[in-house]
């Protein structure tokens, strides 16, 4: 299945879609840099640039497997192991976004808000080379064996686990709310007055 290049951002925007299936033709980390090197044009206070990234390609996918898997009870291993591992087997590269955290909760917000900025402009500019993505953030991201297996730091917050790849099957389109029944519009008229 292929992606179609939109014909604008606003397309761009609405055509992205959440992907859980993968084609086996694989992302390089190359091609994975270029994409991140667009994504770190994302706002940032002061120019903090307060992320990093963690790839996960080739036979590292498996090592990523068992740090996750290593989460889990006895009775979610017996249950999930082997869906998950053929899961991250199928996954061409598994992405960690990672937040550098800042004790102030003023910038800790500026942070955190950059961070998801990066990440959509990642998701936006890979889907216009065809590759699709899900953003993953699961209870295992807050384990400290998983986040020590991982190589996360003390003093990052992981914010997002990526599976990237080239889209199997692209899901439809869920609705969205139109903004116009979510949008409150002060202007200081008093109220009740129509325009």
């Amino acid at each position: 299945m292929k992606i179609e290049k939109p014909a604008s951002m606003a397309a761009l925007i609405q055509e992205r879609r959440s992907v859980r299936l993968f084609k086996p033709k694989p992302v390089s980390i190359g091609q994975l840099t270029a994409l991140l090197d667009v994504a770190v044009w994302a706002p940032n206070h002061n120019l903090r640039e307060p992320w990093r990234f963690i790839a996960y390609h080739g036979a590292g996918r498996e090592l990523f497997a068992n740090a996750m898997i290593d989460t889990y009870t006895k009775e979610e291993k017996e249950k999930y192991e082997e869906q998950r591992r053929k899961e991250y087997r199928n996954t061409p590269i598994i992405l960690i976004v990672a937040l550098t955290e800042d004790p102030r909760q003023k910038q800790w917000d500026e942070n955190f808000a950059a961070v998801c900025c990066l990440i959509q402009n990642f998701q936006l500019a890979a889907w216009e080379q065809g590759i699709g993505m899900v953003w993953k953030s699961n209870p295992y991201m807050y384990n400290p064996s998983f986040r020590k297996a991982v190589g996360v730091q003390s003093g990052e917050k992981i914010v997002a686990v990526l599976h990237i790849g080239y889209p199997r099957i692209i899901p439809p389109a869920a609705p969205r709310t139109a903004a116009v029944e979510l949008l409150s519009v002060i202007d200081g008229r008093p109220q009740g007055q129509t325009f």
